[in-house]
Parts: C-alpha cells; sequence; structure tokens
C-alpha cells in the first residue's frame, strides 16, 4: 500500500513538473514573440523617421540648388557689376585686339 500511495506521489509531481515545464516554455515562447514583435515596429518607427529626415534634406538641397541659379544668373551679375561695382559696356577705344 505505501508503495502504490509512492508511486502515485510519484506521478502527481512527475506531472506537475512536465506542466511546469510546459507552461515555463509557453510563457518563454510569448515573451520572445512580444520582445520580436516590439523590436519589428521600433524598427519600422525608425526607418519612417529616416526617410523623413531624407525627404527633408532632398527639399533643403533642391532649395540650395535653386538658390545658387539665381545667384549665378547672368542678369543679376550684370545689374550687381552696374549698379554695385560702376562698370558698364566697354568702349571701342577701350577694346584691345590682341594678334
Amino acid at each position: 500500500m505505501a508503495l502504490n500511495r509512492r508511486k502515485r506521489q510519484g506521478a502527481k509531481i512527475h506531472i506537475t513538473v512536465t506542466w511546469i515545464l510546459v507552461l515555463s516554455l509557453f510563457i518563454s515562447e510569448l515573451l520572445f514573440y512580444t520582445w520580436c514583435r516590439v523590436q519589428c515596429v521600433q524598427a519600422g518607427i525608425a526607418i519612417g523617421q529616416e526617410t523623413r529626415g531624407q525627404q527633408e534634406l532632398n527639399t533643403f538641397q533642391n532649395s540650395l540648388k535653386i538658390e545658387l541659379a539665381r545667384l549665378k544668373s547672368p542678369e543679376r551679375i550684370s545689374q550687381i557689376a552696374r549698379n554695385q561695382l560702376g562698370l558698364g559696356l566697354a568702349e571701342p577705344q577701350q577694346v584691345v585686339t590682341v594678334p
């Protein structure tokens, strides 16, 4: 009888340990899955932020190109030469031809 009781207690302990291991494995898998999802979401957020930053930089670069083209325009340069530097077109007697 005592041997039977020990076998039942041993079987109960074995079942309990098995359930604890199964539940521990299940909880570990849930935690790992949650961690993976959080990492994916954070990576998506970081990609979105970098994409917006790149778009802002592209817009800034385009505005700088437009401003450079405006500053290099021949009309603007001739206007500065006439108004600020007092330069004008050369008179025919000021032109020297080099052979």
